[in-house]
């Protein structure tokens, strides 16, 4: 069997699927990589189903020994490990991937032919850091078994990667409560803070004046921008919770939730309103580009 030692993990290294949605009725959301994206596009590389587990590392990346020989992808942020990204690499046994600091972006995933065979909590290998719920995050000295999710060949060709990761815009649709307010998000630019977690990534700009009175509890998906009484938005992120109180002006779109995982502290945003109809499209894009690397 196949195994990856950790000889170091860096700042935050998790392993991650596309998480366990369905539980939101008992408090716990979907969590899953926070670029899915990267995720889906390097299990495809390498010749897994889309869902298998793989590594996401943040910020600062680790140091990954395989013990037998592997075929792996390195997708999302560059994060200077001296092989190609977006592209399936075949490694001999002992080889070590050295994975840096980001150049740009926050998140690489790290996919191997087979996945991580680690055992799954309500159907995912999903870690929740947060609540420690499919395990916890890497520590140096942690070995991991190579599952087998393969499911068909590797390619080993280079593709073309996706759009930018540092496009600043995200696009957004009219969230539940839009009519509470003026356009006020789309008229500045906001930073993400460092108090962002998995779980909320706080901006900090000019203040968007809240409703007076109090709202009812209501669910509260991914993506979704709410505004607390500070007035400084939050855009709940993967580990989200299912309910919330504070109102909600906008919802990024679906084929924007990958650039919400590459977002670091001290980036710079900014929202764009978008219809339905072009959400739909900019999703069936993203998928028509993903199916290529089959």
């Amino acid at each position: 069997m196949n195994r990856i030692r950790a000889l170091s993990t860096g700042f935050q290294t998790t392993v991650q699927d596309l998480g366990r949605p369905g539980y939101a009725h008992l408090g716990v959301s979907a969590c899953g990589a926070a670029d899915a994206l990267a995720l889906r596009a390097g299990n495809l590389l390498v010749g897994n189903a889309e869902n298998a587990p793989a590594l996401e590392m943040t910020l600062v990346g680790g140091d990954f020994e395989f013990e037998a020989d592997a075929t792996i992808a390195l997708t999302g942020s560059d994060f200077g490990a001296g092989l190609p990204l977006w592209r399936a690499v075949e490694i001999k046994a002992g080889a070590v991937v050295r994975c840096g600091p980001t150049r740009a972006g926050a998140r690489c995933c790290l996919a191997v032919r087979g996945g991580v065979g680690v055992p799954k909590t309500l159907g995912s290998a999903s870690t929740h850091v947060l609540t420690g719920l499919g395990g916890r995050p890497l520590r140096a000295g942690d070995v991991l078994p190579v599952g087998e999710a393969a499911i068909r060949k590797p390619r080993l060709e280079a593709v073309r990667p996706p759009e930018s990761i540092r496009n600043p815009v995200l696009r957004v649709t009219s969230g539940p409560q839009a009519e509470w307010f003026s356009g006020e998000l789309y008229q500045a630019a906001y930073v993400v803070r460092e108090e962002s977690n998995r779980m909320g990534l706080r901006l900090r700009g000019p203040a968007i004046p809240s409703p007076p009175g109090h709202m009812l509890t209501e669910g509260a998906p991914l993506g979704a921008v709410q505004i607390p009484p500070d007035g400084q938005p939050i855009i709940l992120f993967v580990e989200h919770q299912t309910t919330g109180g504070y109102p909600k002006p906008a919802n990024v779109v679906s084929a924007d939730f990958w650039r919400l995982g590459q977002l670091r502290p001290r980036d710079e945003v900014s929202f764009e309103l978008v219809s339905l109809e072009r959400a739909l499209i900019l999703l069936r894009e993203q998928e028509e580009w993903l199916y290529t690397l089959v």
